[in-house]
């Protein structure tokens, strides 16, 4: 198959990229809304997400620390059973009696 015409593939320069950005992630905005309207893949938007945080030396991902697991004895049932510190300090602690549904719904809240 022969392809005849104009490339297809487009050159965004930084403003370009900058603006939709800024769009697609502006608070209540939806990157597969912002991808229609300025034609590009939403796969790209989010590698230009990344390339830029990557540029400013951010991550994507939180350091994890594991700690030793407390002897069984000394647990009490009000300690939590995951306990997530957040880079701003605070912390959010989940019960070893938590429901599936609370824990998912806490931990996708964190996104």
């Amino acid at each position: 198959m022969v392809l005849t015409g104009p490339e297809r593939r487009r050159r965004w320069n930084v403003d370009d990229q900058r603006r939709i950005l800024a769009a697609a992630f502006a608070p209540g905005a939806v990157v597969t809304e912002v991808s229609r309207q300025y034609d590009v893949a939403t796969s790209l938007i989010y590698k230009w997400r990344a390339q830029a945080l990557a540029a400013r030396g951010e991550t994507m991902f939180s350091p994890v620390v594991l700690a030793e697991e407390p002897a069984m004895a000394s647990a009490r049932s009000e300690d939590p059973a995951i306990l997530v510190e957040l880079t701003g300090g605070a912390r959010v602690s989940i019960g070893a009696s938590a429901s599936a549904a609370l824990v998912t719904a806490a931990l996708r809240a964190l996104k």
